[in-house]
């Protein structure tokens, strides 16, 4: 299992959490003055109030909390932010409100989760040809829908 350094830049801030043994993500938690809101269709960055060390070949993938998404209409703007191994800036999450009312967050709600997942890194070289496949160019909806 990785670790992960977790430096705090807010005596408040709160560190990641998982809600039970088995869950892939951990609860990030807002840091704001009481409470903030988050109008209709706007988004707002959202502070953590903590910098991360991500270990090399991993990166921090901030995901949508199902409740709140499902519930309230709250969720990460970019639909999943990527926190690189190399970055030490606060983590911020940039919550959208999908919703047609206004949505508050308060000082120490979870806000989103957090999963470290490996990667690959993977080379680019421009081809003349690619290979062929029954599939081919098809894009959206090409397979079907059942």
């Amino acid at each position: 299992m990785p670790t992960v350094a977790v430096k705090k830049l807010d005596e408040k801030a709160v560190l990641p959490t998982y809600g039970s043994p088995y869950s892939a993500g951990a609860d990030l938690y807002a840091l704001v003055d009481g409470e903030t809101v988050i109008m209709p269709h706007e988004t707002k960055l959202i502070r953590t109030g903590l910098a991360m060390e991500i270990p090399e070949g991993y990166a921090g993938l901030i995901y949508a909390r199902s409740g709140l998404a499902s519930k309230r209409g709250l969720a990460p703007a970019n639909k999943v932010g990527v926190v690189d191994a190399d970055y030490r800036g606060e983590v911020m999450v940039a919550l959208h409100n999908h919703s047609d009312k206004a949505q508050k967050i308060e000082a120490g709600e979870r806000i989103a989760q957090l999963v470290i997942a490996p990667f690959l890194k993977a080379e680019f070289d421009e081809a003349d040809e690619l290979s062929d496949t029954v599939r081919g160019a098809g894009g959206f909806g090409s397979t079907g829908t059942k």
